[in-house]
């Protein structure tokens, strides 16, 4: 499977104040993921195939609260403790849009997003998934059942259409390591069979070197058996 990010701008940001302790909490809510619409990464996602993934997460992440998510673009699908920046808290669907809210914890990257936005800096998000993708009739890559929601990430990317990322290490495949218990990256396809090529034309190189030894020798031993007659 393919590690798959799509950047969704139409979040909300809001602040809700203690009346008691005068503390304000950070949070950011809208459209975390869209299906049954083609986005500008030309991908498209199916609701069903979302709605399913999104009851998963709601049991396993949001209900357990361990739904976390970092600022920026992680190169997998692993959470990065230290990149942490915010506890997803809802999420819901509503028609084909996937709607969700987030508080901004106290970790160095959440005072930076609380801090983007004291300073009204746009901010979106950008889910972040694991699954597969197989062309249309139309040419437009449709996500496969095999879609796996890794989290909702905050992003700070501008909204013109060519800055918006296409996906992130698309080339490398993951495997579910049961002995850590995380996502592995396996190594590019590409990568794999220029390591191969390499190997079999060192052994071939060696193969060659030990015959034109073995002529060598033969060659000099038919000389030296020469000299003697």
């Amino acid at each position: 499977m393919i590690l798959i990010t799509e950047v969704t701008e139409d979040t909300a940001v809001s602040t809700e104040i203690n009346e008691e302790t005068g503390k304000k909490t950070h949070f950011i809510e809208g459209i975390f993921m869209q299906g049954d619409l083609k986005n500008r990464n030309g991908r498209i996602y199916p609701a069903e195939i979302l709605e399913k993934e999104m009851g998963r997460y709601q049991k396993d992440f949001i209900e357990t609260k361990r739904a976390l998510g970092e600022l920026g673009h992680p190169d997998g699908p692993t959470i990065n403790g230290d990149r942490v920046s915010h506890l997803i808290t809802e999420m819901k669907r509503e028609g084909s849009n996937f709607t969700g809210k987030a508080k901004i914890l106290s970790t160095p990257m959440g005072e930076i997003v609380k801090t983007f936005m004291d300073e009204d800096v746009k901010i979106g998000v950008s889910t972040r998934g694991l699954g597969s993708v197989k062309p249309t009739a139309q040419g437009i890559m449709e996500v496969q059942k095999d879609f796996h929601l890794a989290t909702v990430d905050i992003v700070t990317d501008p909204s013109g259409p060519n800055c918006f990322v296409n996906g992130i290490m698309e080339n490398a495949e993951y495997y579910y390591d049961i002995a850590s218990g995380n996502w592995v990256a396996q190594e590019p396809v590409e990568q794999v069979i220029e390591e191969i090529q390499d190997v079999v034309e060192r052994q071939i190189r060696r193969v060659v070197h030990k015959i034109d030894e073995s002529v060598a020798s033969e060659l000099f031993q038919r000389f030296v058996n020469g000299l003697k007659k």
